[in-house]
């Protein structure tokens, strides 16, 4: 069995190499939502594809899809133990406002013990934690102690549309015993997690058309319905006062936690007060009869992420609206299923829509909740190697985002996921100056590769 104790010196002596790697990494404009950078998104899969044959990965392949490529790669020398199969992405967000950045957002930057550029957390660094974890085995030892794929995609942040349909037609390649995924947070500096459960989504948009065109509001106001005010009113009814989803039926499948597991979330180190002045918000809102991380992370929500119509340019226009729109989402958890959910709100919409409107319901996206046994050998597996690399137990937590490929590899791989993210929550995911703390990004290397060697033992 290949020695952990060689592949973590390597990994040590080659730090600084490593780093190096990952700013090169960085400085390609993965952005995947912008046809203008599509040309980079295809180089930064020929980048990782590279990397992976230098070190010594075999079958490397850049997998075609709908839109971007999918690379591929597997060390399949470990007869007799577990494959695990490692999920990630290369692309990025896009980085508006530019202006806001400290340094160029694909230039990476140390500073303060972080490395700043666009996808040093979400997810470049991540990925490239478990890249150099294998690298560490193969060249210091010729091979690994488990057997290792990688599936690494360039259209997450763009909702991983074709990713479900390259997941069934190569179903037999990528079989495995479990899933890693880095994509995430530890729980705090200094204190590591380990992410068992993941809400599902379904996302929607709401059109409401009243008269055929724009009106004078002082020659029609009074005689037609106004679509923004119906639109306010029935979104109203979504919830009461106490934060409750007033949609029939909402409820009727949520698995509720038990006693336990609310015991165990209660003891976690959370400060609620330091969470409101990072918020910038004097009081905290939510479901009555929860905590604030029950809220975020095992009850279900509904929430309007946007609101449009009418106006809403500089000075005054008497209009009265033609139409109006919303975007709405809910995050759902085990055992919601989005497409019942969606007839749901849709029904409950419907029947509070007036006749002076016409509306159309439009189903967007939708992703299924996860959770992963706490007492399966992965999860055990990666709590050994946290505290090994850290120093410290990790705690166990559930992550209120989706994560839509989770749910995807558990029905088509029948895969469990382990969720063991090094990211910060204060890393500026999605936002200017987003960071990774060097420290974590070596500490995840020591973790991967403590990791491969306790799945094996």
């Amino acid at each position: 069995m290949a020695s952990v104790d060689s592949a973590l010196s390597y990994a040590a002596s080659e730090e600084r190499r490593f780093l190096d790697e990952l700013k090169a990494f960085l400085r390609i404009p993965s952005v995947s939502t912008e046809s203008r950078y599509a040309a980079d998104v295809q180089r930064c899969a020929a980048f990782v594809a590279d990397d992976m044959r230098r070190m010594g990965m075999q079958n490397v392949a850049v997998l075609p899809t709908g839109g971007h490529p999918v690379v591929y790669a597997e060390w399949l020398g470990a007869p007799g133990q577990p494959t695990a199969l490692i999920y990630g992405h290369y692309d990025v967000q896009p980085v508006d406002p530019e202006n806001l950045w400290t340094t160029p957002p694909f230039e990476p930057t140390e500073r303060d013990g972080y490395l700043y550029a666009r996808g040093a957390s979400d997810d470049k660094g991540q990925i490239h934690v478990h890249l150099k974890s294998a690298e560490a085995y193969l060249k210091a030892e010729g091979g690994l102690p488990i057997n290792l794929k990688f599936i690494i995609e360039g259209e997450e942040e763009v909702g991983s549309e074709h990713l479900p349909a390259l997941i069934r037609a190569e179903r037999e390649r990528l079989r495995a015993d479990f899933v890693v995924v880095s994509d995430g947070a530890m729980f705090d500096r200094g204190v590591p997690a380990i992410c068992y459960g993941l809400r599902g989504l379904a996302y929607w948009q709401i059109d409401l058309v009243g008269p055929s065109t724009d009106l004078h509001s002082g020659v029609y106001g009074g005689a037609v319905a106004n679509p923004i005010e119906v639109l306010a009113h029935m979104l109203a009814t979504l919830k009461d006062d106490h934060g409750r989803i007033q949609v029939p039926g909402f409820y009727d499948d949520v698995r509720e936690i038990s006693a336990a597991e609310r015991a165990q979330i209660a003891r976690l180190p959370f400060d609620e007060e330091k969470f409101k002045r990072e918020l910038g918000v004097e009081e905290l809102f939510g479901e009555e009869g929860y905590t604030t991380l029950e809220r975020r992370w095992v009850r279900p929500t509904l929430e309007i992420n946007g609101i449009w119509g009418g106006f809403t340019g500089e000075g005054s226009k008497t209009v009265l609206p033609s139409r109006a729109s919303a975007k709405l989402s809910s995050r759902l958890v085990p055992d919601q299923d989005p497409h019942r959910i969606s007839d749901l709100v849709e029904a409950h919409l419907r029947r509070v829509c007036p006749r002076t409107v016409r509306m159309t319901f439009t189903r967007m996206a939708s992703a299924r909740p996860s959770i992963t046994p706490l007492d399966h050998p992965a999860v055990t597996a990666a709590a050994r190697a946290l505290e090994g690399a850290f120093g410290t137990p990790p705690v166990y937590v559930r992550e209120g985002g989706t994560i839509p490929v989770v749910a995807t590899f558990a029905e088509e791989l029948g895969a469990p996921s382990v969720l063991v993210g090094f990211g910060l929550n204060d890393d500026h995911l999605h936002a200017p100056n987003e960071r990774f703390l060097l420290e974590n990004y070596f500490g995840g290397i020591r973790t991967a590769v403590l990791l491969w060697n306790e799945l094996a033992t």
